[in-house]
């Protein structure tokens, strides 16, 4: 059976990394085999667990990637195609090996580890302490985007260079990428794709972090859209350091009652998801056993590792397409198609969609934006698909937008 995986995402500063390790220490206070894991570059769990990496305590592991040696491991044959072109341009050894370190490699081996880690069997839960939620919605819309190019040039690419190959030896004086070069690099996009549908299954999910402030309440909202558009589920958000309102001053009284405001509008911004709130502790939660404490006060009387209810936000059948956009507005959302693709933009995020067969041939009847939900109906006949990039108005209504 599948682990039961868990990603914590938030504005940077609220407390994802102390979240994530006080879930992590209450599942395995709870007696299930839990692994916590970073694609925080940071690598600040190790110190809010007080703890370096290995068993932490009966139940709970913490694991910190060795980038170096997994990035050889998933990388190594286009890394070294890539440092032995760069010496053969008369660059020294040393200087091609750092020019060759991906950038953000860190982040994505953490998801090549996470899938290994969810195949090893071993564990009942795995809690993922992600980066800032801009680098993370970066990281999990890197998979389809690169299956979008790779599937394109991929087969293009090989027949490029082996043509090309001789020219290439002959003229530029370079080494051409060989039949092991490409192969490594479909590896490389399948391991990827893999990790994709790993966290968008049923089995996965992202916790928001936030504090009642407003600038980080707005980013969750935009956070929330943004990761349905690519299609993952959002099961709960964690409002951390809400001031307690016995005995306040009459400075602590004005956060109380602005925070009291801003958790009422997250509440409603959220709705149906459950809205945590963890009090402003007296020192800071460092160790197991404080995290212990925090992940009980966290969560109340709520199973945080039963099996979450939200549906996938995209759905698609025979007549309608609908993807779930919450908190997405008139004029936020874009969509356009071209040929069997259907490109949906949401603020600043775009998602191409590869259309099935039986839908591409399709033309587009309807599509309304209403309740935070995009409906795209499908005419009944066949018909030719609309031109590249030509933008579908919506219906009309009280969220339409064209």
């Amino acid at each position: 059976m599948s682990p039961r995986v868990l990603l914590f995402t938030g504005k940077g500063g609220v407390g994802k990394t102390t979240a994530a390790a006080a879930t992590a220490t209450l599942a395995a206070r709870r007696g299930l085999k839990t692994l916590i894991v970073s694609t925080d570059a940071a690598h600040s769990l190790a110190d809010a667990l007080a703890a370096g990496p290995g068993e932490l305590a009966p139940g709970l592991h913490l694991h910190q990637v060795d980038t170096q040696k997994t990035l050889e491991r998933h990388w190594g044959e286009l890394q070294g195609y890539a440092r032995g072109l760069l010496t053969e341009l008369g660059l020294d050894e040393i200087t091609s090996e750092e020019i060759t370190v991906l950038p953000g490699a860190e982040e994505v081996i953490a998801l090549l580890e996470l899938r290994a880690n969810v195949r090893d069997g071993r564990w009942d839960v795995i809690v993922v302490d992600c980066a800032p939620t801009a680098e993370t919605l970066r990281l999990l819309a890197l998979p389809e985007a690169l299956d979008w190019h790779v599937s394109r040039l991929m087969p293009v690419g090989r027949k490029l260079v082996r043509l090309a190959a001789p020219f290439v030896r002959g003229v530029a004086r370079v080494s051409a990428p060989g039949e092991d070069v490409l192969d490594a690099a479909e590896r490389f996009h399948r391991g990827l794709m893999e990790v994709r549908e790993l966290l968008t299954g049923e089995h996965a999910s992202v916790r928001l972090v936030l504090t009642p402030e407003s600038v980080v309440l707005a980013e969750a909202r935009r956070t929330l859209t943004s990761l349905s558009l690519y299609g993952y589920r959002v099961d709960a958000v964690i409002a951390n350091r809400v001031f307690p309102g016995e005995g306040a001053d009459e400075w602590r009284a004005r956060w109380v009652t602005a925070q009291a405001r801003l958790l009422a509008e997250a509440e409603q911004s959220f709705a149906p998801l459950p809205v945590h709130a963890v009090p402003y502790l007296p020192a800071e939660p460092v160790g197991e056993p404080a995290l212990a404490e925090l992940g009980a006060a966290m969560y109340g009387e709520a199973d945080p590792f039963a099996p979450h209810a939200v549906e996938p936000p995209l759905r698609m059948s025979a007549d309608e397409l609908t993807l779930a956009l919450p908190g997405a507005e008139r004029g936020d959302v874009d969509l356009a198609r071209k040929g069997d693709e259907l490109i949906v933009t949401a603020g600043p995020y775009r998602r191409i969609l590869a259309l099935p067969a039986a839908l591409a041939r399709r033309r587009i009847s309807a599509a309304e934006l209403r309740d935070g939900v995009l409906r795209v109906r499908w005419a009944l006949e066949d018909g030719p698909p609309a031109q590249a990039g030509s933008a579908l108005a919506f219906n009309s209504g009280s969220e339409s937008a064209s």
